[in-house]
């Protein structure tokens, strides 16, 4: 390689060993996965160890320096995979000029024509002249030259090798030019791939290994691009995944980790990887900007990551992380490739990827999975925030624009998701269960009534739900046994009038029904249909706290709306309970409550 600097020849260009280029790019993906086995065993035996057997000042600065040190490693790990995937790709590209240049001087060496060091072609006499009829005489042409075409007698009369030589010498110099185009480039993202003085590895770090990132993905997407089955099956996917070599897998790990991450069929623990690495990217890209959206963004994928770095128990797996929207998050506590029970919880109005997302709706899918597992260890619970809830500025207002494109849509990719767990889940007869909360119930409605239902899923949990877009349990696909409602006596959401009764109460607002019955009054219709609750709908219902009153003396609280995961030590949690043994495969031990 000339790394942009110095004229590439052609015979530069033969003589060049793209195997060595691969043999590098082999040593640094060694390397970055040194550094991977290293944050692993902080991860896993460093950080749990000293959390498990000693506490704190002492303890506590010595988790900060392992978490630092962690940092440092993943970030090696990324850079290495990075140069591994740049030197390879350099390789296959220049492997491609270079049999373009054996091609010509293969055909050159056939027509017995000599290539010249500076790339033009001297050919010899041929063919037969117009007058004397004798062989018309060789000569050298050059890429884009004008060889001697005219005949000593001042006829024109073209020798026949004119064209092949020219034809060469255009594909010698063609094949010099791109490769010189190729070496400079690359020359110039691998100097770009450095790191920083000393051993922290700020923001600011991550935000040019994002830029990096981009960068590699830029220049290798003729190298791996095309082969992601980004529009096949989740089955598909995983058995393309499977199929690939561990090499293969690291490079896609390395440079495309937002893809890999999101892409429902490929493992939890692949997705995991992969996704914390993106993470990482996202907080670096995010931190450089100041916009309100943004703001709200980078403070969830913050706190996201404080977690991961601080442990969990059930351990935390990041099954997706994006900025798209009003952002995605879909995170596991418990291996749902290796549970034999995976409970999904799909959250609904006013959810987005931020602080109060990371902090309470990763509390309750984690809550879920604690309870779960103390009737089968085997369990995990995933909080999925993959789609677009409705967002309103107050409760209030909110309800009188709610429609069902974000829950249709939103069904669409919840399916997709489920079908990617079915595909990875190594239980033979692992249970599913699907739980929509709030509007996330008329998503899981929704996602019922498309291409034959929800995959895998056994039971379905709706909770303050507004209405699911369907009249009765048994059109959900589950059969009616395994639909279950829970509806706090104090929850107004689940109290909410129709569409139509909202209409003609619209004077005094959609919720007087909820407050004191002037519309709607013991009608069982809700804004989204059929009230699960109600013995009409046909769901077996269980017993819930009541929660707060939505006006008390201590003022206006819709607690009662959110209190359906709360775990309390002390209480009777007979809520969060009654999901667990669902979740866990033992419905038939709910407390039941009697339909409305």
């Amino acid at each position: 390689m000339t790394t942009g600097t110095a004229a590439l020849s052609w015979a530069a260009l033969r003589d060049l060993r793209c195997a060595e280029l691969e043999s590098a790019a082999d040593g640094w993906g060694r390397v970055g996965n040194r550094a991977d086995a290293a944050r692993d065993r902080i991860d896993k035996h460093l950080l749990n160890g000293l959390r498990e057997t000693q506490q704190g000042a002492a303890a506590e600065s010595a988790a900060a320096r392992l978490r630092r040190l962690n940092r440092n490693f993943q970030y090696v790990h990324t850079e290495c995979g990075l140069i591994r995937t740049t030197l390879n790709s350099l390789a296959h590209e220049m492997r491609t000029q270079q049999r373009a240049l054996m091609l010509a001087l293969e055909d050159a060496a056939a027509q017995k024509f000599t290539v010249h060091a500076d790339g033009s072609v001297s050919y010899p006499a041929a063919g037969e002249g117009l007058i004397d009829g004798r062989p018309l005489q060789g000569g050298t042409t050059t890429s884009n030259g004008l060889p001697d075409l005219v005949s000593p007698s001042g006829l024109v009369a073209p020798n026949p090798n004119v064209a092949k030589a020219q034809d060469i010498a255009d594909r010698v110099v063609g094949a010099v030019r791109a490769a010189a185009e190729i070496d400079w480039r690359y020359a110039g993202i691998l100097r770009r791939l450095t790191a920083e003085e000393g051993l922290a590895v700020p923001t600011s770090t991550w935000k040019d290994a994002a830029s990096d990132a981009a960068d590699v993905r830029h220049a290798a997407r003729a190298y791996l691009r095309d082969a992601i089955p980004r529009t096949a099956s989740p089955a598909e996917r995983n058995a393309w995944w499977a199929a690939l070599t561990q090499e293969q897998r690291e490079e896609y790990l390395a440079v495309y980790p937002d893809v890999i991450g999101n892409l429902d069929g490929i493992p939890a623990a692949v997705r995991d990887a992969a996704n914390r690495d993106n993470l990482q990217l996202l907080i670096g890209t995010l931190a450089g900007r100041d916009d309100a959206d943004s703001v709200a963004k980078l403070a969830g994928l913050r706190e996201i990551d404080r977690q991961l770095e601080a442990g969990t128990d059930p351990p935390m797996f990041l099954l997706g992380i994006g900025e798209e929207g009003n952002g995605r998050a879909i995170v596991s506590y418990g291996n749902p490739d290796t549970a034999r029970n995976v409970a999904a919880y799909v959250p609904g109005l006013n959810t987005s990827l931020d602080k109060e997302f990371a902090e309470g709706d990763l509390k309750r899918a984690r809550d879920t999975a604690i309870t779960t597992q103390r009737y089968d260890p085997s369990s995990a619970a995933i909080a999925w925030l993959g789609y677009d809830a409705p967002q309103a500025p107050d409760w209030f207002g909110s309800f009188a624009v709610m429609g069902d494109y974000r829950a249709e849509r939103g069904g669409e990719h919840f399916n997709d998701f489920m079908d990617g767990l079915v595909a990875t889940n190594e239980v033979e007869k692992a249970h599913f269960t699907a739980i929509g909360h709030s509007y996330g119930s008329r998503t899981v409605g929704a996602a019922t009534q498309q291409g034959g239902g929800i995959p895998g899923v056994d039971d379905i949990v709706l909770v303050g739900s507004p209405g699911v877009g369907v009249d009765r349990a048994e059109e959900l696909g589950v059969g009616k046994e395994h639909v279950f409602v829970g509806a706090a006596d104090h929850d107004v959401v689940t109290k909410l009038p129709s569409k139509g009764q909202a209409l003609i109460g619209a004077t005094a607002g959609p919720f007087t029904h909820a407050m004191g019955g002037l519309v709607g009054q013991g009608n069982d219709e809700l804004w989204f249909g059929k009230d699960p609750a109600s013995e009409a709908f046909g769901a077996r219902r269980f017993r819930v706290d009541e929660g707060p009153r939505l006006i008390s003396t201590s003022g206006l609280s819709i607690d009662a709306h959110s209190g359906y995961f709360d775990v309390e030590p002390g209480r009777d949690n007979i809520s969060a309970d009654n999901i667990a043994l669902i979740a866990s495969g033992n419905s038939h031990k709910i407390k039941s409550e009697v339909p409305r």
